[in-house]
């Protein structure tokens, strides 16, 4: 046995691989919650976009998405070195900290698939599938990868410079996925019918099979984030399902002043306290837990409707859950955090004056203005290139049945049966079958 190997520890790598599996989960998951929210015409469409984010991510994260996040800094803080592109150098052996390292890096994966596979909540129902492709491993690159070195990568400005926490991904995954989500659905436009068609989830009961997976995998997410089996991941285990819960009951509250608790705002206000306790599971204690889920689930509730007032079709509330959640999480770190999770650094509330909150501030600000700004530029090049939008007729029959062929529901529509003509227009198409 090799002295790396000697290092390994069994029921920290047992924890981790646990942890991964079910952090994978939430991206089928995430297809679910999403699907259950869109109309039925384009549900296999979102589910695709979930689930091809899952294959997509993989390849560009093995190649070089991982030895520029997780290598050896390689311009200042910013991003890491090509050393171990194609995971070159890596092998059973290889140890980070206490797991393997060919571990840790599919660990870290799993975070990267999810963070691109959120995004296509806020474009859902108008995006081509082809330009999806493309947009997916580019953004993976471009946005994702730079902010995971930033704040978790060895030498990144975020983690080693400025000092800001975040335990399991605020920054990288939420706040990145929301403001990325922004920019996109700015520059597709609003939905053929936006404000003045009924858009209503199709299926409720998907919708919160969904959430339950997620909230199952963020488990794995959040106490994974330990790397290990030890008490931190306990205390990070605990505060996720707290403020899950008041997450939920936070929103719940709300609608029940506006008249009507709804299934769909249980699910919604348990994702939002989710979203939030990510970056401070491993910060804040457990009356912090409670506060920052509660404040999630009530301000998350009223984001969501900014868009009818700003006019910006974020179709499933990425915005309003996901970037509204994430930067409520992590700037109430500053107010929450303890010594006795940290190990050092105190939030306002614990006699750490306003510094921790000052640096949380600026990681929140520096990681949406460069997501937003590069994910803007993306979406406007591809979509100059080979079309972001999908067509009128496209949009109005359902991506379902003209992109996939496939329909959901309606089992004699363009399911496996005999094609239609390809000649015929998508609309004589779809009156045929019927």
């Amino acid at each position: 046995m090799t002295l790396a190997a000697a290092r390994i520890d069994t029921g920290d790598t047992a924890w981790l691989l646990a942890a991964t599996a079910l952090v994978l989960l939430m991206t089928p998951g995430l297809a679910l919650f999403y699907g259950g929210m869109v109309r039925t015409k384009s549900v296999l469409n979102m589910l695709m976009m979930s689930f091809v984010s899952i294959a997509l991510v993989t390849v560009v994260w093995l190649a070089a998405g991982y030895s520029l996040a997780f290598g050896d800094d390689a311009f200042g803080g910013l991003v890491g070195d090509l050393r171990h592109a194609g995971m070159a150098g890596l092998g059973p052996d290889s140890v980070q900290g206490t797991v393997p390292t060919l571990l840790f890096a599919t660990f870290q994966l799993t975070f990267a698939i999810i963070t691109a596979a959120l995004v296509s909540g806020a474009i859902a129902d108008r995006a081509k599938f082809g330009a999806w492709l493309v947009f997916v491993p580019l953004w993976a690159l471009l946005v994702y990868v730079p902010v995971a070195h930033w704040v978790w990568g060895p030498g990144g400005w975020i983690l080693d410079r400025l000092g800001a926490l975040d335990f399991a991904g605020g920054l990288p995954v939420e706040i990145t996925s929301g403001a990325s989500g922004l920019a996109l659905c700015l520059v597709l436009g609003p939905r053929l019918g936006f404000k003045k068609d009924a858009m209503r989830p199709h299926n409720l009961p998907m919708v919160m099979l969904g959430a339950g997976l997620l909230w199952f995998g963020w488990f794995g997410f959040n106490a994974g984030s330990a790397l290990g089996a030890n008490g931190l991941a306990a205390a990070a285990f605990l505060n996720t399902l707290t403020a899950g819960c008041t997450g939920l009951l936070g929103w719940l509250f709300v609608e029940q002043r506006r008249g009507h608790p709804t299934t769909l705002g249980a699910a919604s206000g348990a994702v939002a306290g989710l979203v939030a306790i990510t970056p401070s599971c491993g910060s804040v204690s457990l009356i912090g837990a409670l506060v920052v889920g509660l404040a999630a689930g009530v301000v998350c509730s009223y984001a969501v409707g900014w868009k009818f007032k700003l006019n910006y079709d974020d179709s499933l509330d990425v915005v309003g859950v996901h970037l509204v959640g994430g930067i409520i999480g992590t700037l109430l770190i500053g107010v929450f955090a303890t010594e006795a999770m940290t190990g050092g650094a105190e939030g306002v509330l614990y006699g750490g004056g306003l510094a921790q909150l000052g640096k949380q501030l600026v990681a929140v600000v520096a990681v949406g203005a460069y997501a937003f700004v590069v994910t803007y530029g993306l979406g406007k090049l591809l979509d100059r290139l080979m079309g972001f939008r999908a067509d009128e007729e496209q949009e109005q029959t359902g991506l379902d049945l003209t992109v996939h062929a496939e329909s959901a529901y309606d089992h004699g529509v363009l399911g496996h049966g005999a094609p239609v003509s390809s000649s015929l227009p998508t609309a004589q198409k779809v009156k045929t079958q019927a």
